[in-house]
């Protein structure tokens, strides 16, 4: 039987834990053994006021937009909390950036109208064109101090855009300690599947008192807003997921240990 081609090699997980459970298996599939390693841990937004003043009148608006999983958790976590049902009128479109992020909505009884070929926040707007346009009013939940890009572009075309905080990302208690124990035992490389995920693990590594980037470690990011991150941060990816999903982080993985 041939060796799996990541056999032995040790692979940082930065996800939280709801999410990293996807990743890792698939790294062992190859033959890799994850670290995991969360850096982000969802915590409510700094209030609720905005949230739920949205959610109370969400049959109101033509396109709800998500841009994440953790959004659509916490959407319907908070309208369990507030008693609100989340069953927006037949002329409600709803559009989700990526198809995890669009599974998760169907999960949740949402009927998606939209997913982007890219799952960048670029694309959804150049596909949406001219169905999201002058006059149109649209709800977008998101993780706090998340980029404008999506409602920037969407007011330029003329739609009333109300941007709400539906969750904050923080980084968990016990992740520098535990950074500390990955890096002693060795990496190969580090996957990123957000800018959130560069960022909050160069502040772990900051609580740590370890360099970052970290020498030696291959990053490998999920995306071109997450590989700009890691640039800014002076750490130059060594590959970037095609496509931008975890199916396509794990090719990415594969191409740059094998080729060592």
């Amino acid at each position: 039987m041939p060796e799996l081609p990541l056999a032995g090699r040790r692979v940082l997980v930065t996800r939280a834990v709801h999410q990293a459970g996807k990743l890792s298996d698939r790294l062992r599939a190859v033959g890799a053994i994850p670290v995991e390693v969360p850096v982000l841990e969802i915590a409510p937004p700094d209030s609720f006021d905005f949230l739920d003043e949205a959610l109370r009148r969400i049959g109101s608006y033509d396109w709800i937009i998500f841009t994440s999983a953790n959004t659509v958790r916490a959407l319907a976590k908070r309208c369990v909390e507030i008693g609100v049902v989340a069953q927006p009128k037949a002329n409600v479109k709803v559009a989700a950036v990526g198809e995890a992020t669009a599974e998760a909505a169907r999960d949740a009884g949402w009927s998606i109208m939209l997913v982007p070929e890219s799952y960048v926040a670029e694309s959804l707007v150049t596909q949406a064109g001219e169905d999201i346009g002058a006059g149109s009013r649209v709800l977008l939940a998101r993780a706090a101090v998340a980029r404008d890009v999506i409602p920037e572009a969407l007011r330029a075309a003329g739609a009333t855009v109300d941007v709400v905080d539906a969750y904050r990302n923080v980084v968990p208690k016990g992740t520098p300690e535990r950074l500390r124990g990955a890096l002693a035992a060795g990496l190969d490389a580090a996957t990123f599947t957000s800018s959130s995920s560069v960022e909050h693990l160069a502040d772990a590594a900051r609580a740590a008192g370890v360099a970052f980037p970290f020498a030696g470690v291959l990053a490998v990011s999920i995306g071109p807003i997450t590989s700009q991150t890691l640039r800014g941060m002076g750490w130059e990816p060594a590959a970037e997921a095609e496509p931008h999903d975890v199916a396509g982080l794990i090719a990415a993985v594969v191409r740059v240990l094998s080729i060592e």
